[in-house]
């Protein structure tokens, strides 16, 4: 699944979009202390208040939000697990009894509880519904029919979402002319911040693929192991953070610990050039950089005595495996092209890779400095900094 296919569904999520239909809506309440289904509620989603549908189809959209690898990670399904998560999601996916649904996601809701304790007083919401996305490319100028030419995907979506007690607070009453202490015990459900949850099944080149699924979580690269593994049956991915660690140990194992800044600033910048020649290509999948790719890199980089032998010994250390391909984008710093961050106890310095090259650490008078090139006068709080002339 890729970054343009997420975006098509997730803009789907508004009310009365002539491309997204949902059937039922499932709301399970867990209370922290017992970690037990305290309720649950299914409806037809048509029944629901307007001004709750809103406010669910808001929720859907901020689950579906994020980067691919840091907040949404699309995952097969083991191969080995017992009772699998996946035949019970595709049993429900294909029924048409709202209660035999309802049935299976509760089942799911169990996963959940077994083996976790939850802080806080949880919701998990499940929805039934169908989606429709183009086949083709829609053209101005194309007969009516081609245009309204799309595919329907029957899919579930569930988002856990915590709770959150309300403030007291101090009110006035006008009839009474009085000031009241006012107390509501009622929690508040967190739609705007989904934990995490998921889209079964995923889509891949415009089809549903029911042999992968989309996880989502709400805090990046921090996806759950017992939601994965557990209740998904999800095999394990590898987050945007974890791979450019990988990347830098793979570097540091080829060329040393230490490069000078120049360098760095060119190994991105080549890398850079890859992300860009694929978005030019409009190539649908996000390009990569296996142990050809990366020696190519670093020989463009001026990182001297890189060999084929050498890079392949240094992912075989690593990732024990020769053939592993990292995502370009996953180890570009901060996992985009726009800024390096240099953090050091004074101060955090951004800088683009491009940029890079013009920072340096010098020694002087005995003690470590990072020196920026500069080509024009230095400005701070409206005040031009005076230069200064230093003498070793």
């Amino acid at each position: 699944m890729n970054k343009k296919e997420v975006a098509n569904i997730r803009k789907q999520f508004k009310l009365d979009h002539d491309l997204m239909n949902i059937y039922d809506i499932l709301n399970v309440y867990i209370t922290k202390e017992t970690n037990e289904i305290y309720h649950w509620e299914r409806l037809p989603f048509e029944l629901v208040d307007r001004e709750k549908q809103e406010l669910y189809m808001g929720n859907f959209k901020k689950l579906l939000t994020g980067e691919l690898d840091q907040k949404l990670f699309e995952l097969r399904f083991q191969e080995a697990a017992e009772e699998p998560a996946q035949v019970m999601l595709h049993q429900a996916l294909v029924s048409g009894d709202p209660e035999e649904w309802q049935d299976l996601m509760l089942m799911l809701v169990d996963r959940m509880l077994k083996d976790a304790q939850y802080e806080r007083d949880m919701v998990v919401t499940f929805v039934r519904g169908q989606y429709y996305l183009p086949t083709k490319a829609r053209n101005d100028e194309a007969e009516e029919s081609e245009k309204n030419e799309v595919f329907a995907h029957p899919f579930i979506l569930c988002s856990v979402n915590s709770t959150e007690k309300q403030r007291k607070t101090l009110l006035f009453d006008y009839v009474e002319r009085e000031f009241k202490y006012n107390v509501i015990v009622d929690p508040i459900i967190k739609l705007s911040a989904p934990e995490q949850g998921f889209l079964y099944p995923s889509v891949t080149d415009n089809y549903s693929d029911v042999n992968r699924i989309l996880y989502c979580t709400g805090k990046s690269n921090f996806p759950d192991p017992h939601f994965v593994e557990q209740v998904l049956n999800g095999e394990r991915s590898v987050t945007a953070l974890e791979e450019r660690a990988i990347f830098e140990d793979i570097v540091k194992e080829v060329a040393g610990e230490q490069l000078d800044s120049a360098t760095i600033a060119q190994v991105y910048e080549e890398i850079n050039r890859v992300i860009e020649m694929n978005e030019e290509t409009k190539e649908e999948e996000p390009p990569k950089l296996d142990y050809k790719d990366l020696e190519r890199v670093l020989n463009a980089s001026g990182v001297e005595d890189v060999t084929t032998e050498k890079v392949e010994r240094a992912f075989e250390t690593i990732v024990d495996n020769k053939n592993y391909e990292m995502k370009a984008t996953s180890v570009m710093p901060k996992y985009t092209s726009k800024s390096i961050k240099i953090e050091t106890k004074v101060a955090t310095i951004s800088v683009s890779p491009q940029d890079l090259r013009y920072v340096k650490q010098v020694n002087f008078q005995g003690k470590r400095n990072i020196m920026i090139e500069v080509d024009e006068d230095v400005a701070i709080e409206g005040f031009t900094l005076a230069s200064e002339t230093l003498l070793s």
